[in-house]
């Protein structure tokens, strides 16, 4: 067939818009401002990308795909302890493609985690006796004590002198892997855009100060006007009922208040006569309720009913959102058994568990049910699809 201008013209089209994890989209920043107070303990970056002639779109409960960049002090640190020529040419990939040895650290490599099979592979290449030990099969447990919180610098600065070449070294290590972020906006509601709330890792672990590769890229280098590859990753486990007329309840503390944003400006365009009910908590509410202006202008308009905040550095006994659910106990059980969805968002060491724990207490002292009954209960909720967990 022979191909016109306009089959051409169509399939550049076609190729542009099929950006994906292989073929990330090159975002612009719009906005990238700090969420918290001046004297709060925290940094939450409010960031707003353009999606324009991207073709990419999402529903409420997607995430967004970031490919990332390693912290340059770091990188420059690996450089100077190995004394390594940033501008040595490394092969990167199966297919041979190489990269000047800097930009392989900073855009290619994982460098901030540590794994037992790259302390295996490492101790071929030095002399150094504590590290032939520590990977001794009879000192498993000492070597996962080791590479817990530990990263590349730690290791090369442990176990030289190294006899590797760089190209060996980097051999050694795993592809940075993209982020991914529950997204904080609805696309009905801001078209051509999507929007992210991230909370700036930072903390300081075997004598050094650490950093979350892509939170605090995105809180000390990501510049409004700065363009960051990026994909939309579905997310088929976490979204709003079909109906606008089912009640929906919304757990989320912290940045686990990103896809409730998105789910009350959707229902907000869509004027959905299903009630909403949002717990939000962090610690401080002079400087760390999160879209505070927003969700209350939203309570205002009535497209949020109803919205309890849990402040936990505020009260001389922590209060948290779990504490707030069990005060409201009948009402919640009430929503859930006029069909109402239960969901939850946020940190699943600590918070998810305790607001599961919650839950099942309110079920079983509102439903008047044995504890066993109670979670067979939540299992169901469960298997409708009426009990939905965003937790990382």
């Amino acid at each position: 067939m022979q191909r016109t201008a306009e089959n051409i013209s169509e399939q550049k089209k076609e190729e542009t818009m099929a950006y994906s994890r292989t073929n990330p989209f090159q975002a612009k920043v719009l906005k990238n401002i700090n969420l918290n107070g001046p004297d709060s303990n925290k940094e939450t970056r409010h960031i707003e990308l353009s999606l324009e002639t991207s073709g990419l779109s999402y529903v409420p409960g997607d995430c967004l795909g970031i490919f990332p960049q390693n912290d340059p002090d770091l990188v420059a640190s690996i450089l100077e302890e190995m004394k390594w020529d940033a501008e040595t040419p490394v092969i990167i990939d199966k297919a041979g493609t190489t990269l000047p040895l800097e930009e392989a650290l900073s855009t290619h490599f994982e460098i901030t985690l540590l794994t037992k099979k790259i302390l295996q592979q490492a101790a071929v290449l030095t002399e150094n006796e504590q590290l032939k030990r520590l990977v001794a099969a009879e000192n498993i447990a000492e070597l996962k004590e080791y590479v817990d919180g530990r990263d590349l610098l730690d290791l090369l600065h442990d176990f030289g002198p190294w006899n590797g070449t760089a190209q060996e070294i980097v051999t050694l290590l795993r592809k940075l892997p993209p982020r991914l972020y529950s997204i904080a906006s609805s696309f009905v509601a801001n078209p051509g855009q999507v929007h992210l709330t991230i909370g700036a890792v930072r903390y300081t672990a075997h004598g050094r100060d650490r950093k979350g590769v892509c939170s605090v890229q995105c809180a000390e280098r990501l510049e409004e006007g700065d363009t960051i590859p990026v994909f939309i990753q579905q997310n088929k486990h976490f979204n709003l009922p079909e109906s606008g007329e089912v009640d929906i309840i919304m757990v989320g503390p912290g940045t686990g208040i990103a896809p409730f944003r998105s789910f009350i400006q959707e229902r907000a365009v869509a004027k959905a006569e299903g009630r909403s009910w949002l717990f939000f908590g962090d610690q401080h509410a002079a400087t760390d309720f999160l879209y505070k202006e927003e969700l209350e202008g939203y309570v205002k308009e009535g497209s949020l009913t109803k919205l309890e905040t849990a402040f936990s550095r505020d009260t001389e006994q922590k209060v948290y959102v779990q504490h707030k659910m069990l005060e409201n106990s009948k009402e919640i059980y009430e929503w859930l058994e006029k069909g109402g969805y239960f969901y939850v968002c946020g940190d699943k060491t600590y918070m998810a568990k305790d607001v599961h724990e919650a839950l099942i207490t309110i079920i079983e002292t509102e439903g008047s049910i044995s504890r066993e009954d109670a979670e067979s209960y939540l299992n169901d909720l469960k298997k409708q699809g009426r009990y939905q967990r965003d937790v990382y």
